[in-house]
């Protein structure tokens, strides 16, 4: 909600046209479901505190009980969503791609961003990536550190990022991104005051990869060829999501000139050796 007000404040010069826009965000732009009632309350109450407006939470199964609609106020209307931001449970179906089908194919048009165990991208949940690519554009997906959520989980994730509306061709780009240095030092330390360190311009690193996510490789500052590789994939194959940057291993003219010093060093080393050896022999 934030980003949304920012770019509000941004774009309307007027307080008094700021705030009737604040406002309508607060009510009406925003949408959350909850399954576990306890959840739903302290979401509730934390929007309460916050001051966040009557946005609308429902407590409802978003695969099986929710059609899409408003939960207050305009219930009869369709929520016209255009952003989605999941972390699914990866113990669901496809690693919890169940989740991300049900909700973009209940999407007209706009983005979508997930977190998801990698695996979901390179073949446990094949089928959901195959029908999903094709409303859904692939535009990147994001090798996040394996230490992301230190002390609950220890899996390798992804972010995979979409454009909704549009089926994904063969020949879209896609940008592989591996963040696996974010530029932050974690810790597990119970009693720690900050298990969270920016150690290597980690701010600057996830600014980059928004601007790579959205602008391509003209973008690309700290990150490494390595790190950053745009490619394409088989929006019917669903298992080649999780990419990484082609290795040249074609031998270059220097290649070569470190292979035959390397073998003539090899070479010398030996005949001192035996030539030490046959003076040892002699008595020399």
């Amino acid at each position: 909600m934030n980003e949304m007000l920012n770019d509000a404040k941004e774009q309307i010069k007027s307080p008094d046209e700021y705030q009737k826009k604040a406002a309508e965000i607060k009510a009406t732009q925003l949408l959350g479901i909850e399954l576990l009632s306890s959840i739903y309350m302290l979401a509730i109450l934390n929007m309460i505190l916050m001051g966040d407006g009557s946005s609308n939470i429902l407590n409802k199964d978003s695969l099986t009980d929710f059609t899409g609609n408003y939960g207050f106020g305009k219930t009869n209307d369709k929520f016209p969503a255009d952003a989605f931001v999941l972390n699914p449970p990866y113990s669901a179906p496809g690693n919890g791609m169940n989740f991300v089908e049900k909700a973009l194919s209940m999407m007209q048009k706009g983005y979508a961003a997930i977190i998801i165990q990698n695996s979901a991208g390179s073949g446990k949940a094949t089928e959901y990536n195959k029908r999903i690519l094709k409303h859904s554009t692939l535009l990147a997906s994001i090798k996040m550190p394996v230490d992301l959520f230190i002390g609950k989980s220890s899996v390798q994730t992804n972010v995979y990022v979409f454009r909704v509306g549009e089926a994904h061709k063969k020949d879209d780009v896609v940008k592989f991104i591996d963040f696996s240095n974010d530029g932050y030092t974690r810790s597990n330390r119970k009693k720690a005051s900050n298990n969270l360190k920016d150690t290597d311009h980690a701010k600057e690193r996830y600014q980059e990869v928004v601007d790579l996510v959205r602008f391509g490789k003209g973008k690309r500052r700290l990150f490494t060829e390595k790190e950053y590789y745009e490619g394409t994939i088989n929006p019917e194959n669903g298992t080649d999501w999780n990419q990484t940057a082609p290795i040249d291993i074609k031998p270059t003219l220097e290649d070569f000139k470190k292979t035959v010093s390397d073998y003539l060093a090899w070479e010398v080393s030996n005949l001192l050796k035996n030539q030490d050896c046959e003076d040892e022999r002699l008595g020399k």
